[in-house]
């Protein structure tokens, strides 16, 4: 029997309830990961449109995005970028802050990750808020890429951040959805 890529990956994903904090469900993708067959489905789907295009480069956030950005760039035959909390990477660094549910953190990216025109995906493995996605992009654009499509495995849409993205004139592309938090 064949099962739709919906159901495959949504069966692969492991629901937590209760964390960090009491009222968040929490959507654990190690699972997926360790599922040979899933974790291919997904890197398939989230390359496929992208296939034969020209992308120089995969931008992953720290660090689930590392692990989906570098099956992605794999295929596509693209660099990879690692878009990394603040004093992790060792070169020259260009720096954004963002917002997280409370307060603000840091990203950054070396300065010589990206070249300006070049054609970059961004991927992380879930989209909620979009807080941390909106502050790859501008990071991204600071240094003259331009963004072919963000990238998720999972979407929270009530949380808001696909709509975020979609605002500063990013695609999204996102593989499954869940209600809630």
């Amino acid at each position: 029997m064949h099962t739709t890529l919906h159901d495959t990956l949504v069966s692969a994903i492991r629901n937590i309830p209760d964390y960090p904090k009491p009222g968040i469900m929490f959507r654990d993708i190690t699972t997926l990961l360790g599922n040979a067959r899933a974790f291919r489905r997904a890197i398939d789907e989230l390359v496929h449109p992208y296939a034969g295009s020209k992308i120089d480069k995969i931008a992953g956030i720290e660090a689930r995005g590392f692990i989906i950005g570098g099956a992605m760039a794999h295929q596509l035959s693209a660099g990879f970028i690692p878009i990394r909390k603040k004093g992790k990477l060792p070169h020259e660094t260009v720096r954004v802050a963002y917002s997280l549910e409370y307060g603000l953190d840091e990203m950054e990216m070396h300065k010589d990750a990206v070249t300006p025109g070049e054609k970059v995906i961004l991927v992380d493995d879930l989209i909620a808020t979009g807080g941390t996605a909106e502050g790859a992009v501008k990071l991204l654009r600071q240094m003259g890429a331009e963004i072919v499509v963000a990238c998720f495995v999972i979407d929270l849409p009530e949380l808001g951040g696909r709509a975020k993205l979609e605002a500063l004139d990013v695609p999204v592309r996102t593989l499954v959805a869940f209600e809630g938090h």
